[in-house]
């Protein structure tokens, strides 16, 4: 095959990636209103056929991850296309796992097969219901378009599940003393609400790693110099020498409090502040 023809099928292999990614996506946000609706509906026989039917959605999985680690291994991706490649591995496993926390509600809701739900808890897991599953399309919305600004407002979206899901909770136990709700009926419905919340969770998780497709940053980057920070400051403190002050052997320590974009001391250490160097601006972050 000549250049031109191994070009074509490597892009081709990475579009039908992507396309596999949505028809998983798709799969997973109709399970999400399909397990609801059994769960409402009390149906038994449908809760079965979606837990058989996981194994559709772990064979998708296991395929485009296979796919995604072929095409690391023999094409050797760089830049943009290397973290698509690594984002969709992420993204992959994120669905699989939604997937699989609604095949644990569908198992739940076998054990509170005889219980009447209230008019509150019903709406209530209803709202969850439709609140997870659309997260999960904005999630691969975000994914599909490469839209940033989408994916960082998925944590926002997603503060919706979380109230409805502390709403339930107290719902629960409201219908546990007004109701005679038993204690092992109340302790599966929180569960079932845990689910639904788990997998707003979830969908929070692929919109960082589309940004981090997007811009190569991630959000554990901040976490992990705010922790080497603090390592230093205590390195410090052992060593008998404060952040800022003179360090043992004459050398001055870094000031951690010192404004951005500044020396922590003359012919001091320099510091790496996170800010593009003027000189490589424009760069595409690996």
């Amino acid at each position: 095959m000549t250049g031109e023809e191994l070009r074509l099928e490597y892009h081709q292999q990475m579009e039908g990636v992507r396309e596999g990614l949505v028809r998983l996506g798709a799969m997973t946000a109709e399970t999400v209103g399909i397990g609801t609706a059994v769960l409402l509906d009390r149906d038994l026989a449908g809760a079965q056929r979606l837990i058989d039917g996981d194994d559709v959605i772990d064979a998708l999985s296991l395929e485009l991850e296979e796919e995604c680690c072929r095409l690391l291994a023999l094409q050797a991706p760089m830049a943009g296309d290397l973290r698509f490649l690594l984002t969709a591995l992420r993204v992959i496993s994120e669905l699989e796992r939604s997937a699989d926390l609604m095949v644990n509600v569908c198992k739940a809701s076998r054990r509170v097969y005889d219980v009447d739900f209230t008019p509150k808890l019903r709406g209530l897991l209803d709202s969850m219901g439709v609140e997870a599953a659309f997260l999960i399309r904005t999630a691969i919305d975000a994914f599909v378009d490469s839209d940033t600004s989408l994916a960082a407002a998925l944590d926002d979206i997603d503060d919706r599940l979380d109230d409805l899901q502390v709403t339930y909770v107290e719902a629960i136990f409201e219908a546990h003393q007004v109701e005679n709700l038993s204690l092992r009926t109340a302790v599966q419905l929180a569960l079932i609400g845990r689910y639904f919340e788990r997998i707003g969770d979830h969908a929070v998780n692929i919109g960082e790693r589309v940004v981090y497709m997007v811009t190569g940053w991630l959000p554990e980057s901040a976490a992990a110099a705010r922790e080497a920070m603090k390592k230093a400051t205590a390195d410090a403190g052992a060593n008998g020498s404060t952040p800022g002050g003179p360090a043992p052997g004459g050398e001055p320590a870094i000031d951690f409090d010192a404004p951005v974009g500044m020396d922590p001391a003359p012919g001091g250490p320099e510091v790496d502040t996170g800010e593009p160097d003027p000189g490589t601006s424009g760069q595409e972050p690996d």
